[in-house]
This record gives structure tokens, C-alpha cells and sequence, in this order.
């Protein structure tokens, strides 16, 4: 049986459960993609989807989702609002 997590929510609501492996390779490219600069949720999905296609089995959209809220939860990444849309950023220090 493969390895799963139970993904946490930044606004206390219930997780779900997914594959680590899938988890794990989604926190990678999310963490890479936002190292560079802070993106907005448009920028990241459309960044998340171009590296992953075709190397990511499962809807690519979905397990950015829930590692996003998982990774803000876990305060990795935060929400920042920003002066036309909010902005995802690498939590500081």
C-alpha cells in the first residue's frame, strides 16, 4: 500500500488524504516555482501545470490545490494581499 498524508487547511476545515508521492512532488515544484517571486493564483497554477505536464499523473490542478492550502496551514507559504489580486509568497524566517 502506497504512503499517504493527511493534508491540513489553513482555516481549520477537514484535510484530505493523498498520495505522499504525488504530495511530495507537488510541494517541490510549488516550492521551485515561488522562489523565484511572489505569484499570484493564476501565475502559480498556469507555472505548476507547465512544469508538471505530462510528468504528474492525476488532475494537476487539484493536488496544487490541496498542497497549497496544506503548505499555508503549515505556514511554508502565506497569502499576502496585493493591490489587484492576493499574492502566494515562501513564508519568511
Amino acid at each position: 500500500m502506497d504512503e499517504t498524508i493527511l493534508t491540513l487547511h489553513p482555516q481549520g476545515k477537514k484535510g484530505v488524504r493523498i498520495d505522499r508521492s504525488k504530495y511530495d512532488a507537488m510541494k517541490n515544484t510549488l516550492l521551485q516555482t515561488l522562489a523565484t517571486r511572489p505569484l499570484t493564483h493564476d501565475e502559480l497554477t498556469n507555472a505548476v501545470v507547465k512544469a508538471l505536464k505530462g510528468k504528474f499523473q492525476g488532475s494537476i490542478r487539484w493536488y496544487m490545490e490541496a498542497t497549497k492550502l496544506d503548505l499555508e496551514a503549515r505556514k511554508v507559504i502565506e497569502r499576502v494581499p496585493g493591490e489587484a489580486h492576493d499574492v502566494y509568497r515562501v513564508k519568511k524566517g
